[in-house]
């Protein structure tokens, strides 16, 4: 897959980036101080999308430009390469998902009324496309259905580094669709868990726990849902460790993270609980049986096939 230009339409662009104009800069007269497709830098931001940027060119003319009528040089001299418009005309990808399945809340068991269903999946792209000079999009994603689809080669790098959502996809009680790749990669899955679950389950609890903290001295509060999932990655990481498998039903602990998520348990006990279970990790890390790496050589074979696959139509 390509680099991109990483683009949002809400993104404001800071001061120093490099933009092209697409419009003519005139003066009051109508004269043409700077042609349409002219290269500024952004000298002074705009407080929303409603006012303008105030961009600065070469020649030390600077003008007001707002959100339309200028873009990123970077984005600029992509063009059509990263048009999404022709990627959707040469393939639906969502033709191409292998394999679908639910995480989150209901798969772990401490779903209610609220709670939405999280699909992720993984997309195969045919190979053709992959090839192009268009590339392929990483992930393909609806916010509206909470459904994310990687595509293959990501799914199984974030597996490879731990990526918790990831792992539990392999691990998913809950499986909608499954082709006979996936089959296969969901038969090979043991060998994507090693010793990085520590690194990557523990810091990513450390940090949240930070921020946390944060909000109990500056605003009195924690979102207890944010709480309750943390301390669920903890507790999975312990069983990883332990029994090289990746719990995503919590089980015997539903009771106690569902009280947490009500907000029933002092932050203090929280604490205290999510002291108790990084002892616990770290003693399961010093004795766990996983490798301290994944197997790459396995997972870059199956890639390999896959991709071998994709050639067919």
């Amino acid at each position: 897959m390509g680099e991109r230009v990483h683009y949002h339409p809400d993104l404001i662009y800071s001061a120093g980036t490099q933009v092209v104009a697409l419009v003519a800069i005139k003066n009051s007269e109508g004269r043409i101080l700077e042609p349409s497709g002219a290269v500024g830098v952004v000298v002074r931001l705009p407080s929303d999308h409603e006012h303008s940027y105030r961009v600065r060119f070469p020649d030390g003319v600077e003008a007001p430009l707002k959100q339309a009528e200028l873009v990123s040089l970077a984005k600029f001299k992509e063009g059509a390469i990263s048009d999404p418009s022709i990627v959707a005309a040469r393939a639906d990808l969502h033709e191409r998902i292998i394999f679908r399945c639910v995480i989150g809340s209901r798969a772990y068991g401490l779903a209610n009324e609220e709670s939405d269903v999280d699909r992720r999946g993984i997309y195969l792209p045919p190979a053709e496309l992959h090839w192009s000079l268009y590339g392929v999009p990483e992930q393909l994603e609806n916010h509206e259905t909470q459904e994310v689809y990687w595509e293959l080669q990501k799914f199984l790098i974030l597996a490879l580094k731990s990526n918790p959502n990831v792992l539990e996809c392999l691990y998913s009680p809950i499986v909608e669709f499954r082709t006979p790749l996936a089959e296969e990669l969901l038969a090979i899955r043991a060998s994507f868990l090693s010793q990085l679950v520590y690194q990557t389950y523990n810091g990513y609890v450390m940090s949240q726990f930070k921020k946390m903290q944060t909000d109990i001295r500056n605003q009195g509060r924690v979102k207890w849902k944010h709480v309750m999932h943390l301390l669920r990655l903890l507790l999975s990481g312990i069983t990883i460790l332990r029994e090289r498998v990746v719990p995503v039903p919590v089980d015997e602990y539903r009771d106690r993270l569902l009280a947490i998520r009500r907000g029933e348990v002092a932050w203090e006990e929280t604490e205290q609980w999510r002291l108790a279970l990084h002892g616990e990790f770290a003693a399961a890390f010093e004795k766990t049986e996983l490798p301290e790496r994944p197997d790459y050589e396995l997972a870059n074979n199956f890639l390999i096939r896959a991709r071998r696959s994709a050639i067919q139509p």
